[in-house]
């Protein structure tokens, strides 16, 4: 979240918040991102496999990253009217995995959950960690309805960089001598 990576507890949960999706949502997002019948036609839907219309598995997902980033940005201004200094997450690298379990369909409510399953310092990225989550969306009835294992940057409070870095950066900084050094590697 928007804690330095140093602050960040294995197995911490961050509860993200639910959505209700309706037909007339469904449709629209689906008629714009997603134009499969099954998602905007009710009528042509009801004879697809589904039996019915259902989300687009891209407006689950949409809704839920919108929810991660709202809560970022809260938990940003809670630690300002602290006076607190907010961490800097983001962005991410990459998606290790999604799967989509069970249809999401009109009047479905949907919480969004994630919970910080690893975390490591960054091997390219000086002063960056990654952490390891798991985004979750379970429906009323308590069914898992998607689930995402995302990485993301989180940057270390106190990072100084070594002196000999430091050196070695500004010194392929300066033309010359960034030549001969990048012959060498």
């Amino acid at each position: 979240m928007t804690r330095w990576f140093e602050d960040v507890a294995l197995n911490e949960v961050f509860p993200l918040g639910e959505h209700c999706f309706t037909e007339a949502e469904i449709i629209r997002f689906a008629a714009l991102y997603d134009p499969q019948y099954f998602h905007t036609d009710p009528e042509l839907a009801r004879h697809s496999h589904f039996g019915g219309l259902i989300a687009s598995g891209w407006h689950t997902v949409s809704v839920g990253h919108r929810k991660m980033v709202d809560a970022l940005q809260a938990e940003a201004d809670r630690l300002v009217a602290r006076g607190e200094t907010p961490g800097v997450s983001g962005p991410s690298p990459g998606v290790n995995s999604m799967d989509f379990k069970v249809p999401v369909r009109p009047g479905d409510v949907v919480r969004y959950e994630l919970v910080v399953t690893g975390k490591r310092h960054s091997a390219s990225i000086p002063g960056w960690g990654l952490l390891h989550n798991r985004l979750t969306a379970t429906n009323q009835r308590g069914e898992l309805v998607y689930r995402a294992e995302l990485v993301a940057f989180s940057k270390l409070r106190d990072y100084s960089m070594p002196l000999k870095t430091r050196v070695l950066l500004a010194l392929t900084r300066l033309p010359l001598i960034g030549k001969t050094l990048s012959r060498r590697s």
